[in-house]
């Protein structure tokens, strides 16, 4: 009887910690996740189901294959509260250089408001300020295979710093988008910052000890440093289907739907739609973090102008997104473009 008692009490723990294996997420277990957070407005407003629609200049972000979609030259300028009062930026330029394919550069910046130094023994502060900051430079180049087919990658130099200690690493994405021959429905996938691991260094983890405290005719301080801990990039795929479920002279409705897996995570799936009017006016709508467990993440919707200056090629864009983030109220962006 005492045996059977054991037998049951150790087969519970053991399937206890099975069940408990199958729902690790590895949540907080990469540096950079300001990667993570969508640069412009348009695709955001869908949801952040964007890897297989028709691209622009943000193509360079969600799948850089897309980015053969734009015309001879576009630019893209955007900026938004980020939550608890943090500013996310994102600027981008993209030349289209015919048959020899199409080369862009984008930077995003996110940074965090000045506040007190604060330790035990002067919690009201000890007189000095800290910041943080996250930093990535973009290369981008994309080209056209086919009519059907298109390729892209970047390469990207990622820096990531508060006070004194920085990190950083140099990361690539891949991408491609297939026109199929079934209604003209698009099918990408792209893969983002597959790089180096990011460790912390710098002054802040330098100070001073006494290797034998115990002995007076040692020497009494020797410099030393605290060795951090290294931290992968937040590594994601994604694969995607778009197409027109409505697409005329006047206007047109556009649905997309994303597959994601990050390392860092648990899948999810994101979903948006898109009405344009004769190309010039757009509604956005979409759900993000479809079947993800304890998402702050969910409805977004927005809208657009897409406004051609005179009779000339250049086209003003102005486009607006509002994210639902739950608890952590909402993110509202504002991107400001050009098309020539």
């Amino acid at each position: 009887m005492r045996l059977f008692s054991i037998i049951i009490i150790s087969s519970t723990l053991l399937f206890a910690q099975l069940d408990n294996s199958a729902t690790i997420t590895k949540t907080g277990t990469t540096a950079a996740q300001f990667l993570k957070i969508g640069v412009d407005a348009r695709a955001s407003a869908m949801g952040n189901a964007f890897t297989a629609m028709k691209g622009d200049i943000s193509s360079m972000y969600w799948n850089p294959a897309g980015l053969t979609s734009i015309g001879r030259m576009e630019t893209m300028f955007m900026n938004s509260s980020w939550l608890a009062g943090i500013q996310f930026t994102h600027a981008a330029f993209a030349i289209n250089l015919n048959a020899a394919g199409v080369i862009g550069f984008s930077m995003t910046s996110l940074s965090v408001p000045e506040d007190m130094v604060r330790t035990v023994e002067k919690p009201n502060g000890t007189g000095e300020y800290f910041d943080a900051g996250d930093l990535a430079m973009n290369f981008t180049y994309a080209r056209k295979l086919t009519d059907q087919f298109s390729i892209g990658g970047n390469i990207k130099y990622i820096r990531q710093n508060i006070w004194h200690a920085s990190a950083s690493s140099v990361a690539a994405d891949l991408g491609a988008l297939f026109v199929t021959p079934f209604n003209g429905i698009r099918l990408g996938a792209s893969l983002s910052n597959y790089g180096s691991e990011m460790q912390m260094s710098g002054r802040d983890q330098k100070f001073s000890v006494d290797p034998d405290p115990n002995n007076g005719g040692n020497v009494e301080f020797v410099n030393a440093m605290y060795e951090t801990d290294k931290f992968p990039l937040p590594l994601l795929f994604r694969v995607g289907l778009s197409g027109e479920i409505i697409e005329t002279e006047k206007m047109r409705l556009s649905f997309a739907v994303d597959a994601l897996h990050p390392n860092d995570n648990v899948e999810w799936v994101n979903a948006g739609l898109e009405y344009a009017m004769a190309e010039t006016f757009f509604i956005r709508s979409g759900l993000t973090t479809l079947f993800r467990e304890d998402s702050e993440e969910g409805l977004t919707f927005g809208g657009g102008v897409h406004y051609r200056i005179g009779g000339s090629a250049t086209q003003i864009k102005i486009d607006y997104s509002y994210s639902a983030f739950g608890r952590l109220k909402n993110v509202q962006r504002l991107s400001l473009g050009l098309r020539f």
